[in-house]
């Protein structure tokens, strides 16, 4: 090997470590004149994009300087296909990654833990759904440049940019299966019959939404099941979205006693506990008869909580206390089958 061509190898290997050794120096305090991330999310989207953006100065930088220090008889490797492929690959790794720091960068300005985060929700669903098709476009813009470097495919790049063009490209394959998914994954994003977090009942299954993805949807089930739906089955089978305009729920307990209860002591007993408790909302406390059969009386305890598992713990508290409170009080007034029997004596 010539001496020209190992001072080459030895100069672009030291741009490449100069690259990342500046950026790694100067990155992080150029960065917090920008942006400061408040979470450990937003401060590992940083991280990557500083990784993504050490190679992108490499590529960016090693065609400018190469004429001055390339061997006569060593064409410029800048001009190479697969250089060119490698520097496309890298600058959408870096348009992708500056995307999440900018996301980071928007909901940082949100708080998502408080109890009433319907509007942080509703963003958190539309910015996820939002970048996801961002990147899809930029994979297909970087895919078409790539198919443009190489002769035999460049009528095939062309095409994807110039004749249909993107727009084209969803539209003409919208009659697939998949591509209507995505399509409804628009309609969910902004219409937002769900949102992320959301506590839903599908398939008899309740549970909250935890991702919506281009083309389907992840339910986490009470039990930590996971639940993959098609993302239009949110647009056309009907399910039940318990925290749709806000997180408040009411929850109920239904009793079934015997006739000779005082109910007016079961509304004083319903009261305390729920003064006692701290699931409780102090919003709605109800305690009523609502039937009425030979048998028994159905008791009904109607009571609110913020969320739906508050509602759920704050529904076994109630069942408990009230269970207790019968049996230590009124063991007579539980449930009872009455057989009255009459002997006629016969009369000789």
């Amino acid at each position: 090997m010539e001496r020209e061509t190992i001072i080459f190898i030895g100069i672009a290997l030291g741009l490449l470590v100069f690259s990342h050794i500046f950026l790694w120096l100067f990155f992080p305090k150029l960065a917090r004149l920008v942006y400061r991330p408040a979470t450990e999310k937003g401060k590992n989207s940083m991280r990557k994009f500083s990784n993504a953006l050490k190679w992108g100065l490499f590529f960016a930088v090693f065609p400018i300087i190469e004429p001055f220090f390339s061997p006569p008889d060593l064409d410029h490797l800048g001009r190479k296909p697969f250089f060119i492929v490698l520097a496309i690959i890298t600058f959408s790794w870096i348009i992708i990654e500056l995307s999440n720091v900018l996301r980071y960068a928007f909901l940082e300005n949100f708080n998502s833990n408080k109890e009433d985060n319907l509007r942080e929700r509703r963003l958190l669903t539309q910015v996820a759904f939002i970048r996801k098709l961002f990147i899809i476009i930029v994979v297909i813009i970087a895919f078409s440049a790539i198919l443009m470097n190489f002769e035999s495919a460049r009528k095939i790049g062309a095409g994807l940019l110039t004749s249909a063009g993107i727009v084209g490209i969803i539209v003409g394959l919208a009659a697939q299966k998949s591509i209507a998914n995505l399509l409804a994954g628009f309609q969910i994003a902004f219409t937002q019959p769900i949102r992320l977090d959301d506590v839903v009942v599908v398939e008899d299954e309740w549970g909250k939404i935890e991702e919506i993805n281009l083309t389907y949807v992840v339910v986490r089930i009470w039990d930590q099941r996971r639940l993959v739906l098609p993302i239009n089955y949110f647009i056309e089978k009907p399910f039940q979205n318990w925290t749709r305009t806000t997180a408040d729920i009411w929850g109920t307990v239904f009793m079934y006693v015997d006739h000779t209860i005082p109910v007016e002591n079961l509304k004083i007993k319903l009261k305390e506990i729920l003064d006692n408790s701290a699931l409780w909302d102090k919003k709605v406390q109800v305690l009523q008869v609502t039937d009425y059969t030979e048998k028994t009386i159905e008791i009904r305890c109607l009571m609110s909580a913020r969320d739906s598992p508050t509602a759920f713990d704050l529904r076994c508290l109630v069942r408990e206390k009230m269970l207790e409170y019968l049996q230590q009080n009124y063991p007579g007034s539980l449930p009872k089958s009455r057989v009255l029997l009459s002997q006629e004596a016969e009369k000789k």
